[in-house]
């Protein structure tokens, strides 16, 4: 039996999973990789389960058949996936478990191997992310009872950024409830911690630790600033709802037009909430998909002005993000529109021209890994981005 780290991710409507070799270095292709969508609909739900081997050959792709309300779904889900990763892990041993983990609030800026006391203090950061951080204890909780005695490990999304200068993670709010935790966290830190750590490998030594903006654009987006390889700032703030634009979701909003809605136009809570989560950004703007394949496929206006919105904010905040770091040497672009929206990145770059950014648009057609031109003052990349090897790179320096 040979050593193994699995990687699991569980979100509110899909579950990721990846197990790797424990061999040092861990390498960066697992053994297998799957994950389950489709979870949390209403009623009777199809989800689906696909995992494939790391020579791409498929080891299962069928539906599940799921039941109830979306957390009895959710659970139903892990259960089911415990036992097939039992039953598929012929020739391995699993020796730790690697959980991404949304939200570790200030208590926690590093990884941690859990206990019961470290799991009833990260259920008590559920109301800093009530629609995240259930579904990731849920997943703990499965694994936890799946592998007994098996350790588990959080690595959190939140981390990363907790090297951003006090200042940047204030609201101008009364003290009493900045106290309370009411602050700027930022996510998508397991992404940017991953881009950090291989950036080195596709700039020069003094751009890399430079000033380096990294997207992290895909269904989720933000982005962040980074100097000497760490956050300084990012477009997330006290919750994944904020900065850019998304699939689903609003980002940035003038508080203004929440009292409005609340007060006029007799939204409550939930309704608010269902609003800023799942029914604005590319869906709602476009009137048609939250997926930008099909946006970008599409002759409609809606979807033209959707996608051109999606960019405008980008730059916007890139524009933001330059005044935090004095300055641009690098832009970085990740997770699934960043790495294979080639029309998206041109957009964002040509109105990017004035700061001296030339893109080379055959490299950006083929998604190359560098698509600046050799003229320009700013360099543009596009690095996939691998959260799961990240997460089991922790997970292995923990248990050992």
């Amino acid at each position: 039996m040979k050593d193994a780290i699995l990687t699991l991710n569980a979100g509110s409507s899909s579950i990721k999973f990846a197990l790797f070799s424990r061999h040092a270095p861990i390498p960066q292709q697992p053994q297998l990789v799957g994950q389950i969508d489709g979870i949390g609909g209403a009623g009777r739900q199809c989800a689906h389960l696909k995992a494939v081997d790391a020579d791409r050959r498929t080891l299962e792709d069928r539906d599940l058949e799921l039941e109830g309300a979306a957390d009895i779904q959710h659970k139903a889900a892990l259960g089911f996936l415990a036992g097939w990763l039992q039953q598929h892990e012929a020739g391995w041993k699993v020796c730790g478990v690697g959980h991404r983990v949304v939200h570790g609030a200030q208590k926690f800026s590093r990884p941690i191997v859990l206990d019961a006391a470290i799991v009833d203090a990260l259920r008590g950061f559920i109301p800093l992310a009530p629609l995240h951080q259930p579904h990731n204890l849920a997943g703990i909780d499965a694994l936890t009872a799946a592998l007994p005695g098996v350790p588990q490990v959080a690595c959190f999304d939140t981390a990363f950024h907790r090297s951003q200068p006090e200042i940047a993670q204030l609201f101008a709010l009364p003290r009493a409830i900045t106290a309370q935790g009411v602050r700027r966290y930022g996510f998508h830190g397991l992404s940017y911690e991953y881009i950090a750590e291989v950036l080195p490998q596709h700039l020069a030594a003094d751009r890399a630790r430079g000033r380096v903006i990294v997207a992290h654009l895909g269904n989720g987006a933000s982005m962040c600033a980074m100097k000497d390889l760490k956050s300084q700032a990012s477009t997330m703030g006290f919750t994944a709802v904020d900065g850019l634009m998304m699939g689903t979701r609003t980002g940035s909003i003038d508080p203004g037009v929440l009292l409005y809605l609340l007060e006029y136009q007799q939204m409550d809570v939930k309704a608010l909430t269902r609003l800023l989560y799942k029914e604005s950004g590319l869906l709602g703007v476009s009137g048609i998909s939250q997926d930008m394949r099909v946006l970008l496929e599409s002759v409609a206006p809606e979807a033209r002005e959707a996608v051109a919105l999606f960019c405008y904010r980008i730059v916007r905040e890139i524009g933001s993000l330059m005044a935090a770091l004095g300055g641009l040497d690098a832009l970085v672009f990740t997770g699934g529109i960043g790495e294979h929206g080639g029309r998206v990145r041109e957009q964002v770059c040509a109105q990017l021209d004035w700061l001296g950014l030339t893109l080379n648009r055959t490299a950006n057609d083929r998604n190359e890994a560098k698509i600046s031109a050799a003229d320009s003052r700013i360099e543009v990349c596009v690095i996939p981005t691998n959260e799961e090897w990240i997460i089991a790179r922790h997970t292995a320096a923990l248990i050992s």
